[in-house]
């Protein structure tokens, strides 16, 4: 029986001569919009420029043309896939009386031939059949992105900003460090407070300094590292101010309550609550599966293997929990968790301890969801004063 929150089927019984349903293939310049419009034999194909006005005037004008055909338009249905304009539309749609959804592009089955045709035309033949699979509500045809509200989209923002600005640090540490071993220079570290004021007493190995236009290079990325960590310490102070201010909201309630885990510092505990908690996910399956912290089976025949995780979910949740489960494993050591991580590799292989410590991060995922939600803390699990 579907759930109340099943997105991979309609739960709204679908009437197709009073349902006027449209999908969107969607670029950077353009929309092919697809009808299938009650009580007209063709189905209408329409493109235009990027404008939702122009959209929503397309509609209208299908349903008056519907109308006049003698046909009584009671629902607006549109669709389309999940991509670079990420939910705006849908959400401006719905302001307009009109039910939009996001359809998972990797949901949507494809012919497996070689070299099959794609053009946007035949993109939108396939979205109409997936499209109307869902919404007769049978399964497997499709299943929709839950659209989130414009304060859940920017409520990620400076979780996913700090961590692209770790990265920049990082790449521009790294390019120093190679500039350098060009030379011959080593143990020169470029994240120290007074790094900058020591370039220019750097030696080669021949007793030379550092070349002119090398050395300005380095100071060039020296000035960038420093103006990228200010960033990240605005970002840093403007979380925390946040959760001060605010500290009584569910979300900074559940942010507090899981940077009281051992192990688990105030970054991951906000980019769990944001990117995963908040959500409303009706089981520990779908969290594991929103993770991508599942398996995927390869059986025909007698044939019967694994071929690792399904990585078919959130890869920012998915590197940060087996991170997590690492440190689990050194700073909660007499955890149940971490227990039963210990009695199945006891004497096992390094292949099957990296193999179990992405089972142990599925157990933990969904035991930090339970505490979180319900409270229930595993056995085990130590917590930090208030």
């Amino acid at each position: 029986m579907p759930q109340l929150n099943d997105l991979s089927r309609s739960l709204a019984v679908l009437e197709q001569d009073s349902t006027l349903i449209a999908v969107i293939e969607m670029s950077q310049l353009s929309w092919l919009v697809a009808g299938i419009v009650p009580g007209i034999e063709r189905q209408p194909l329409k493109k235009l420029t990027t404008d939702q006005e122009g959209l929503l005037q397309l509609l209208h004008r299908w349903r008056k043309e519907a109308v006049q055909a003698g046909s009584t338009i009671k629902r607006i249905v549109v669709a389309f896939e999940a991509g670079r304009d990420g939910f705006w539309l849908a959400r401006w749609l719905r302001a307009h009386q009109i039910e939009a959804h996001v359809i998972h592009p990797s949901s949507v089955p494809v012919s497996r031939e070689h070299r099959r045709a794609k053009t946007d035309r035949l993109d939108t033949e396939l979205l109409k059949r997936a499209f109307l699979g869902w919404l007769r509500g049978e399964p497997n045809h499709c299943s929709m992105a839950a659209i989130p509200t414009i304060d859940d989209e920017d409520a990620r923002r400076p979780s996913r900003e700090r961590e692209s600005l770790v990265k920049e640090c990082t790449r521009i540490v790294n390019r120093m460090r190679a500039n350098l071993a060009r030379l011959g220079i080593r143990g020169f570290r470029p994240t120290l407070a007074h790094a900058a004021d020591r370039l220019e007493a750097l030696r080669t190995p021949e007793g030379a300094a550092v070349p002119p236009n090398t050395l300005a290079e380095l100071q060039r990325d020296m000035a960038h590292l420093r103006f990228v960590k200010q960033q990240i310490k605005e970002i840093e102070t403007a979380r925390a101010e946040r959760l001060e201010r605010a500290s009584g909201k569910r979300r900074n309630a559940m942010v507090r309550l899981l940077a009281r885990v051992v192990g688990v510092g105030i970054e991951t505990a906000d980019m769990l609550v944001h990117e995963v908690f908040s959500r409303k996910l009706r089981d520990r399956k779908a969290v594991a599966r929103y993770a991508g912290l599942t398996g995927a089976p390869d059986e025909s025949g007698q044939k019967r293997r694994e071929r690792g995780l399904a990585k078919a979910g959130n890869a920012r949740v998915r590197r940060g929990m087996i991170q997590l489960a690492w440190g689990h494993l050194l700073h909660q050591r007499d955890s149940m968790l971490a227990e039963w991580y210990r009695a199945r590799t006891a004497d096992a292989r390094g292949g099957t301890r990296k193999t179990m410590i992405v089972a142990l991060a599925r157990k933990l995922l969904i035991a930090l969801w339970r505490l979180v939600t319900t409270g229930e803390a595993p056995t085990g699990l130590m917590l930090r004063p208030m």
